[in-house]
């Protein structure tokens, strides 16, 4: 993914704010607001990997499990149409419909990389 980093398995956006001449993002993909910001590159990094330990003691210190960056379950609205079409297909292939939809994000992932 362009423009993230990774610590500690999780990751954090890197964007640019040109009216404020700074680096900012924010970390992906759990409940709480992290959030980070630095006017160098280097700085940007380190607040990133300070703000998730902040929140990994956070969490020590209160007793509550730490949210799990991406956990593979996910809720998906389609329409009605597809949903049935991918029935029929997952049901034709002797699949669940999670394995096709699996290999389907599978396929559409390779393919844009």
């Amino acid at each position: 993914m362009k423009n993230a980093m990774e610590y500690k398995g999780y990751f954090g956006t890197v964007e640019y704010s040109e009216s404020d001449n700074i680096l900012f993002g924010k970390v992906i993909g759990v409940g709480s607001l992290i959030s980070y910001e630095g006017s160098s590159v280097d700085e940007l990094r380190s607040d990133f990997e300070a703000a998730v330990d902040d929140y990994l003691e956070l969490c020590a210190e209160n007793g509550v499990e730490p949210d799990k960056t991406y956990k593979g379950s996910f809720n998906v609205r389609i329409s009605p149409n597809l949903h049935r079409n991918l029935a029929l297909y997952s049901a034709s292939h002797n699949q669940s419909l999670n394995t096709s939809v699996e290999a389907a994000i599978e396929y559409y992932i390779s393919s844009k990389a």
